[in-house]
């Protein structure tokens, strides 16, 4: 199994807070989501590691990026990003937020079927409800592009890529920590299922995968 670790620090390693002027930098309930972000174990086929988050969305924030890998080829990769506002957030209802970015490349048979969005977006969804998570506000996109290539690049295969860009305010638990490490679970077996993985328990026989091919890196 794959851990999601990394050394924590305010300004690098998956983590960006802003000290205030006493020197309080870290509240207890962000440093405890990270702390179980970081102890969190995922399937194999995930690798993990924590990368530099995005600035000025949230006073604290901390972010992951995965890649689901077969050999040498990448079926599918993400970014999990989580916001913490110790004031609370309006569009949030909650202080804290998870922000994704999941991404892969399709076979040209499925990438054709008109449903494909809407199926993707359940997936979001189905797999925090699978893990029977308390969440709210969600909401994002599910973008499919096409490539053909021309001239020099004539001989490559079309190519579609699917896109989920979404976020969702984990519901705080005991001490106003959400159970981050159930939604970094989740997150994981959306990546595993948009790349065609096959469930990694019995009680997912039913769920269907999309056969893949490597997908594209996160920038």
């Amino acid at each position: 199994m794959a851990p999601a670790q990394g050394q924590f620090s305010d300004h690098s390693d998956g983590a960006d807070t802003k000290k205030s002027a006493e020197g309080d930098s870290v509240p207890p309930a962000f440093r405890a989501a990270v702390d179980a972000l970081r102890s969190t174990r995922l399937r194999p086929e995930l690798e993990v590691e924590p990368t530099r988050p995005p600035q000025r969305l949230a006073p604290h924030a901390y972010a992951l990026e995965a890649a689901v890998v077969d050999g040498e080829d990448d079926l599918a990769d993400g970014r999990l990003v989580l916001l913490h506002d110790p004031s609370g957030h309006d569009a949030w209802q909650g202080t804290f937020r998870l922000v994704t970015l999941v991404r892969a490349e399709l076979e040209p048979e499925m990438a054709a079927d008109p449903l494909l969005p809407e199926v993707c977006w359940s997936w979001l969804t189905g797999a925090l409800d699978a893990r029977g998570l308390s969440y709210g506000e969600a909401g994002g996109t599910v973008t499919r592009a096409g490539s053909h290539y021309f001239g020099a690049l004539a001989e490559r295969r079309p190519a579609t890529q699917i896109e989920i860009r979404a976020s969702w305010t984990p519901r705080e638990g005991r001490g106003g920590v959400p159970d981050v490490a159930g939604h970094l679970v989740a997150w994981g077996d959306l990546l595993c299922q948009i790349a065609g993985l096959p469930p990694s328990g019995t009680s997912d026989a039913a769920v269907v995968t999309l056969p893949q091919r490597r997908g594209p890196q996160v920038s």
